[in-house]
């Protein structure tokens, strides 16, 4: 759902930009609270995943397809403020590298793909964790249900900013209809990648998962004929469950994998935004703008100059996922050492 330039007049970019830029700026406050020892060095995986999972394009109906947004998915693993920095990470570099998703339009896609997925799916998260037996198996329904209705309510916004600064004069109901149909399907697959991959991560280290944490049920013992909870276990992990490095290590050997080689076999067929761009004419415009980075060495996800399909796709992938591992990885340290550095202030 990368809107280009084009699609959204000047002023309302501006507006947009100007929310985002709040959304981020408030997120590096929240992140600080959030962004410990166990969730820093997952924020910056979680980042380069869900730029990776993004390039694998899934069909979801004759001649479109569709991707990972990731709000759902980042605001679960790491949090909602660090999810909202995530996805902003991957939407700069998708922009800036790989001329995806228009600069001008920055703000609206990170409004859109960053702060209302998020929002949506983390409020839908914890009302669900909350009712739900507090087991692994309710964060995994918990997060098949945030992730799918964050799909569709991403693909309202954009109807709404649509309705507000659209550059072409399509009726608005036709938008909303279009993109919330073909969006609800995109969530399926949302939603089906965020639980198994949340349950993935729950399965080994539970506690690495920020929305998880405090959902498992106490040990019950029975004394004297009656139940009652057991004390909490001293050690907050124990020894089987593996480090940290070696989840980040399989983490990163993945998005790799799935980036340089996997994507390769994706769909070709436009997203949900293209093909309703295309059917109902809203990129009428769209062609008069080119992309500010259209000469970018990685644009269209290819490596300029190597002939080679697949050797093109499968290095823009591997540089993609290593650039925003970096990036991120370098701006949620930054954060950490910030929350470290004004703890002692606090005190």
């Amino acid at each position: 759902m990368h809107v280009p330039d084009g699609f959204i007049n000047a002023p309302v970019s501006a507006v947009a930009g100007v929310v985002a830029a709040g959304a981020v700026a408030v997120s590096l406050r929240g992140a600080r609270r959030e962004l410990d020892e166990r969730t820093a060095p997952l924020a910056g995986l979680v980042a380069a995943f869900v730029f990776a999972v993004q390039m694998l394009n899934f069909p979801v109906a004759a001649g479109t397809s569709g991707h990972l947004l990731g709000g759902a998915l980042a605001a679960i693993l790491v949090g909602p403020w660090t999810g909202v920095l995530c996805i902003a990470v991957v939407l700069l570099m998708q922009g800036v590298l790989f001329a995806d998703g228009g600069l001008t339009a920055l703000g609206v896609n990170i409004t859109v793909m960053g702060v209302v997925t998020v929002v949506t799916a983390y409020a839908l998260f914890r009302g669900l964790v909350l009712v739900l037996p507090r087991t692994r198996r309710s964060v995994a329904v918990a997060s098949f249900a945030a992730a799918l209705v964050s799909v569709p309510a991403a693909a309202a916004a954009f109807t709404l900013i649509y309705a507000v600064g659209g550059t072409t004069d399509v009726p608005v109901g036709k938008v909303l209809t279009a993109m919330v149909g073909v969006h609800v399907l995109i969530g399926v697959g949302e939603a089906a990648i965020t639980m198994l991959t949340v349950g993935a991560v729950v399965a080994v280290r539970p506690d690495l998962v920020y929305g998880a944490r405090g959902l498992t049920a106490p040990l019950k013992l029975r004394v004297d004929g009656e139940l009652v909870d057991a004390e909490p276990a001293t050690a907050p992990v124990p020894v089987s469950a593996g480090s940290p490095k070696k989840l980040w290590t399989v983490g990163v050997v993945t998005a790799l994998v799935l980036a340089g080689f996997v994507s390769f076999y994706a769909s070709a067929s436009p997203d949900g935004l293209e093909k309703v761009a295309a059917d109902q004419g809203i990129d009428a415009r769209a062609d008069a703008y080119e992309h500010a980075t259209a000469d970018s060495p990685l644009a269209d996800y290819g490596v300029k100059d190597v002939t080679d399909a697949r050797l093109s796709g499968g290095l823009a992938g591997v540089i993609g996922v290593g650039a925003t591992l970096a990036v991120g990885t370098g701006a949620f340290w930054i954060v950490r050492r910030r929350r470290t550095h004004a703890a002692p202030e606090a005190a």
